[in-house]
C-alpha cells in the first residue's frame, strides 16, 4: 500500500516511472557477464586469479583501487550522457533516467564482482538487489524474509528505489526546463548520483568481503590482516 502522505508531483511521478521501468529491464537482463568481467579483471587490472573465489586472497587495498577506478569511469560516462540528453530539457528526462539506471546498475554489478560476489543463484540475485537498495539509501530490512520469493522481492525493492529516486531528482531538476542550462545540470546530477550510489554500494560489498575473509580465516585458523581504511 502506498504511503498516504506520499503525493508526488508530475515530474517525480514521471521520474519514478522511468527509473522503475529501467530497473525492471535491468532485472530481466543482467548487464554484466561474470565470466567476461573476470577476464577483464585479469587483463585490464592484472589481477592474478582464475576464479572469483581467488579475489579473497587479493589485497583489499588493490580491490579498493579497482573499485574506485570503476566508479570514476561510470561517473564520467553518466556525466557525458547527462550533458548530451540534457539539451532536450524535460523532453529527454525519461530516456535519461533509463540510461542512468542502466549505468548505475552495471556499476553495482561490477562492484559486486570486484569484491568476489557473483549473482548466478536466486539468493545471489536477491543479495545484489539488497545492495542496490543500500546504494540508493533505501532501508529494506523488513523485506529480507521475502528473499525466497525472488520476483516479488525484486519488484518491491525496485518500487522503493524508484520512489526514492523520483522524489530526490524532482527536487533538483527545475533547471532542466531551460535547455542550455539543462545540459550542465544533467551532467552534474548524473555525475554525483552515480558517485553517491556507487560509494554506498562499495561500502556494502567491501564490508561483506571483509566479513567473508574473516570467516574464512577463522575456519583456516589464520589471522586475517587488518584492511586499509576506506576512502
Amino acid at each position: 500500500m502506498r504511503d498516504p502522505e506520499y503525493n508526488p508531483s508530475w515530474l517525480s511521478r514521471r521520474l519514478e516511472s522511468a527509473f522503475k521501468a529501467a530497473l525492471t529491464r535491468a532485472y530481466h537482463t543482467v548487464g554484466v557477464s561474470s565470466e567476461a568481467y573476470l577476464k577483464h579483471l585479469r587483463t585490464a587490472h592484472r589481477v592474478p586469479v582464475s576464479t572469483y573465489d581467488g579475489l579473497f586472497s587479493i589485497s583489499v587495498t588493490e580491490l579498493d583501487s579497482i573499485a574506485w577506478q570503476t566508479i570514476r569511469g561510470a561517473m564520467k560516462i553518466a556525466a557525458a550522457e547527462g550533458a548530451g540528453l540534457g539539451f532536450g530539457g524535460f523532453v529527454t528526462i525519461a530516456p535519461d533516467m533509463g540510461i542512468l539506471a542502466a549505468i548505475t546498475m552495471r556499476t553495482v554489478q561490477k562492484l559486486s564482482l570486484i569484491y568476489g560476489f557473483q549473482f548466478n543463484t536466486d539468493e545471489e540475485i536477491a543479495d545484489l538487489w539488497i545492495a542496490a537498495a543500500t546504494a540508493a539509501g533505501v532501508d529494506i530490512s523488513k523485506d529480507l524474509l521475502e528473499k525466497t520469493l525472488l520476483k516479488a522481492f525484486v519488484r518491491r525493492v525496485i518500487g522503493r528505489i524508484a520512489k526514492r529516486v523520483g522524489a530526490e531528482f524532482a527536487e533538483k531538476m527545475t533547471a532542466r526546463s531551460i535547455p542550455v542550462l539543462s545540459s550542465a545540470v544533467g551532467a552534474v546530477l548524473n555525475y554525483y548520483f552515480v558517485r553517491a550510489w556507487s560509494k554506498r554500494a562499495l561500502i556494502h560489498f567491501r564490508e561483506r568481503h571483509l566479513d567473508e575473509r574473516s570467516r574464512r580465516a577463522t575456519l583456516s585458523g589464520v589471522a586475517s590482516p587488518a584492511p586499509a581504511s576506506n576512502r
